[in-house]
């Protein structure tokens, strides 16, 4: 024990306590970072990256709250609240595209997300009020997520295809995963 690590434990609890108040108050934003076709530039879809604006409009970095979130299992009802609103936004990035092929929206899903049994339905759920395509929608599971529990992460993913959202493996090498593991995911 010291006043150091004093210090950082009064600061963590703040910052849970002011999470859970953030969410509570609709602080928390997406921004969506283009994804470009190097060939013309065009843009071919988006990924869509939650940031939190305190009231006092100091913007709290990802890699500071994130980790916090996972942690005490705020990022499940957190990344809900992500899923539905990238589907809304998907569904009005639709509607102005004028016939044309819309872009996709890529959504970061959580190792705790991916353990809820119910997180197909969740999907499912966004989609259906959103009003929006499943092939719109990519979810983005990074390995170490995948890895956590891998049996029920490959329920939930397999439910989430059969909807025809795409999956996206990120960080894919990062960890112990071999290419010949990689044929047996959806």
């Amino acid at each position: 024990y010291n006043a150091e690590l004093k210090a950082f434990a009064t600061e963590r609890h703040l910052l849970e306590t002011s999470l859970r108040h953030a969410f509570e108050r609709g602080e928390f934003r997406l921004v969506y970072q283009p994804k470009a076709k190097l060939s013309d530039g065009s843009i071919t879809g988006v990924e869509a990256l939650m940031r939190w604006q305190r009231p006092d409009q100091t913007a709290v970095s990802p890699d500071k709250f994130i980790p916090i979130l996972e942690e005490t299992g705020l990022i499940v009802p957190v990344g809900t609240w992500v899923l539905e609103e990238a589907c809304r936004e998907a569904a009005r990035v639709a509607a102005i595209c004028d016939g044309q092929k819309p872009p996709t929206i890529t959504i970061n899903v959580s190792a705790r997300q991916l353990s809820q049994m119910d997180f197909g339905d969740k999907v499912a759920s966004a989609l259906q009020r959103a009003g929006v395509a499943a092939g719109q929608i990519h979810l983005e599971i990074t390995e170490g997520a995948l890895m956590h529990d891998v049996t029920s992460a490959w329920a939930v993913l397999r439910q989430a295809k059969a909807l025809g959202v795409k999956l996206a493996l990120d960080d894919f090498g990062t960890g112990y995963s071999s290419l010949s593991y990689l044929r047996q995911l959806p």
